[in-house]
């Protein structure tokens, strides 16, 4: 997780959207742990409570689940809920302006392809957050 912070969201939100898009791009997988309250609290240096609110939207989300004793894991099927739920809020709420820019702009289907045929061969945003040595595992996707 990257430890910047921006001002247009809280805190406790930034975090659960990054624990969200880590869930996405399959750094976590299902049954997997959080790391600690603790140690996110320490190593980003904010207040445990809003790391634990983070993490109680997410609970709250049935997106991970809290086991006694031992701390909270990757529910089952996270990946999955969430895909459908951010592959929907993309079409309502994103591509309706990305298809108001295209017009506005005049591009055609071919430019469009012709744009794409040259995207970098690595999925924006490019994150592999496996420790050293390891390669993040992609067929999940």
């Amino acid at each position: 997780m990257d430890p910047l912070w921006d001002d247009s969201a809280p805190i406790y939100r930034q975090l659960r959207d990054r624990v969200v898009a880590m869930i996405l791009e399959g750094v976590l997988k299902e049954g997997d742990p959080l790391p600690s309250v603790r140690a996110v609290a320490a190593d980003f240096r904010v207040n445990p409570l809003t790391v634990l609110k983070g993490y109680q939207q997410l609970v709250d989300e049935q997106l991970v689940e809290k086991r006694r004793g031992r701390g909270m894991f990757v529910s089952p099927g996270a990946r999955k809920a969430l895909m459908k739920d951010e592959r929907a809020r993309f079409l309502e709420d994103e591509w309706p302006k990305v298809y108001a820019t295209i017009q506005r702009l005049g591009l055609s289907p071919d430019d469009l392809q012709r744009a794409g045929a040259a995207a970098p061969a690595t999925p924006w945003p490019a994150t592999n957050t496996a420790p050293a040595g390891e390669k993040k595992d992609d067929s999940s996707n």
